[in-house]
């Protein structure tokens, strides 16, 4: 589990296919003394484990689960790259649950500067966006960021100075990709909305319905 704060920058070193998927081999700017082997870090959002340490450098294993569903196809060697490393339970939440589980993939199409700030635009497919909420979560490459405006294809986010320097936002164009997570408590929700049947049987009824939301302060 992570928040979205992210920690630390890195550089892709090396790229190579193995059997089971990908190794990446990455150098780190944050120092890894208390990264442990098998342990989870957050690169670019998605939940990878690392495999190997040495120094500053890392490696993480990579399945073709999370290849196919990430930027990852799109990496090449001397990329850089958002790092961070897994939550503490005691640490504070200071950006929102992120789970580093990538839902998919979304394209940058607009980048506008508003004085200090910066305004991209970020087209996503229907099946991303139906879980966003204006004013709601989103971690786009691991960074955890608020949702301005959302529509069926895309949502715009507001980039700070501070995030523009820290993170990889900073240097992305118009036309690159980038990962995204929708905010997990929208997907049960959402799952609970829907009233799915289970395998051979229904479900009871649900008593959760937008009255019952409403009731209960959510709208």
């Amino acid at each position: 589990m992570f928040t979205g704060i992210i920690e630390g920058l890195g550089i892709i070193k090396q790229i190579r296919s193995s059997a089971q998927g990908n190794v990446l081999l990455i150098e780190s700017d944050l120092p890894l003394e208390q990264v442990k082997l098998g342990a989870s870090i957050s690169v670019n959002g998605a939940c990878l484990t690392v495999v190997s340490i040495e120094g500053r450098r890392f490696s993480i294993d990579m399945s073709p689960e999370t290849y196919n569903i990430t930027t990852f196809p799109r990496a090449r060697v001397g990329d850089r790259v958002n790092i961070e490393r897994a939550l503490r339970l005691s640490d504070r939440l200071d950006g929102h649950l992120v789970s580093g589980h990538v839902d998919g993939v979304g394209v940058i199409k607009n980048r506008e500067n508003m004085g200090r700030m910066t305004i991209v635009t970020i087209q996503v497919p229907f099946s991303i966006s139906r879980q966003m909420i204006i004013k709601g979560s989103v971690a786009v490459d691991g960074i955890s960021l608020t949702i301005n405006n959302c529509s069926e294809d895309s949502f715009d986010i507001c980039i700070i100075p501070h995030t523009a320097i820290l993170t990889t936002i900073g240097f992305k164009k118009t036309g690159d990709y980038v990962n995204i997570e929708t905010d997990m408590i929208g997907k049960y929700v959402e799952r609970f909305m829907l009233k799915k049947k289970t395998k051979g049987t229904d479900t009871a009824k649900s008593k959760i319905d937008m009255d019952f939301l409403a009731k209960a302060g959510f709208f």
